[in-house]
């Protein structure tokens, strides 16, 4: 592949959603006239050749990675760190880009002893391990502290998606002398992809995300119950699916809900705009997020947000403006507030209209692929 530009090489935790998350940043950096590698690992749930086709319809060169994201065989992560730097030192790229924990953790390392110039490190959450007080929880929380540590050392730039990540690295020390720190609008959302909906008048809430106890999944269910047992015309959509998180929610939950009314499983879908149109509220009950993007594609759908007082997720509403933060864990809350937007359509599009307004001052993804470019040297 030729270029008149630089040679950058983004890497990636998640072979079944890189598209989705950094599709507009390869789209904007070729744009620019650069070289873009891909590195994925393969994706569980999608074909890997149509995921490869998606990376070279952008103009880009897919590299599937051996990167195993729930693994903590150490065979496996030593063989992930050595693919990458066989590929950074094969490529001699003039930047990395590692998103999600792994491949910022092992990519980071690599790309120093390979000579890159430039290595950015995007925290995009710190997820499970941050949030769990199992004994595995907290085993996990001491690894990662530290292979954060290395990695901040190893890289150049480290850009977070919320106030919250960034005040965890500053209290644990984990930001060293000489590392150039920013924050971004979470993976940024494309206006023109989400285009702005009117607001239906049916009463139908819609979450979208991985199945997973620490999304809230299980909070939404119970709300769900609770306010159909006052109000019967409210619908409870659900998009997503079982990955293999430790957190993840088990399959006959899920079934469950769905026999008993509760839940209108939609499974997982590449493209949530038809959803996202078809719905009045959106809500999201997680614990803790870098900034979640699904929320983001809602902002710019126009969608009053019902979601929780917690990091990443708090970014993406501003109070009494365009939705509702309720405290995470608590499904009475997510409960009432459903029930308070129910009761009121005209909330729900003064709300809309707030959101998209939102999505276009904080979150559009040009301004995101921008700050992005800069730390690489694009």
């Amino acid at each position: 592949m030729e270029s008149t530009g630089k040679r950058f090489v983004i890497v990636n935790g998640i072979g079944d959603s890189v598209v989705a998350f950094r599709g507009a940043l390869v789209r904007d950096l070729v744009g620019r006239g650069h070289e873009v590698i891909v590195s994925t690992p393969f994706p569980i749930e999608r074909d890997s050749d149509t995921v490869r086709r998606e990376v070279e319809a952008l103009g880009a060169t897919c590299v599937f990675s051996p990167l195993r994201r729930s693994s903590l065989n150490p065979l496996s992560e030593w063989r992930t760190r050595w693919h990458y730097r066989a590929l950074f030192k094969r490529l001699r790229p003039d930047g990395v880009l590692a998103t999600n924990p792994k491949p910022v953790f092992h990519a980071m390392r690599a790309a120093r002893a390979a000579g890159v110039p430039k290595r950015v490190a995007l925290i995009t959450g710190l997820g499970y391990a941050f949030i769990g007080e199992s004994m595995r929880a907290r085993l996990l929380r001491l690894i990662a502290v530290r292979l954060y540590r290395r990695a901040m050392r190893d890289s150049t730039t480290v850009l977070f998606q919320n106030k919250s990540d960034r005040y965890e690295f500053e209290e644990r020390k984990l930001l060293v002398r000489g590392l150039a720190v920013a924050q971004v609008g979470g993976s940024g959302v494309d206006l023109a992809h989400f285009p702005q909906v009117a607001v239906p008048k049916d009463h139908i809430f819609l979450m979208v995300a991985r199945l997973l106890g620490d999304k809230g999944v299980r909070e939404y269910a119970a709300a769900a119950r609770a306010v159909r047992e006052h109000r019967s015309d409210c619908r409870f959509r659900l998009v997503g699916w079982i990955d293999e998180n430790p957190s993840a929610i088990r399959q006959e939950e899920l079934d469950a809900w769905v026999q008993e009314g509760t839940i209108e499983y939609a499974g997982r879908l590449d493209d949530v705009r038809e959803e996202l149109a078809q719905c009045s509220v959106f809500v999201l009950p997680s614990y803790r997020e870098g900034t979640p993007k699904s929320t983001l594609e809602a902002l710019a759908t126009g969608r009053a947000i019902i979601t929780t007082d917690a990091p990443g997720c708090r970014e993406t509403v501003e109070r009494g403006v365009n939705g509702t933060l309720v405290p995470a864990r608590d499904a009475d809350a997510l409960a009432a507030a459903c029930m308070k937007f129910a009761d009121d359509q005209h909330l729900r599009e003064k709300m809309g209209a707030a959101s998209r307004e939102l999505a276009e001052r904080r979150f559009d993804v040009h301004l995101v692929n921008a700050t992005i470019a800069e730390a690489l040297g694009a």
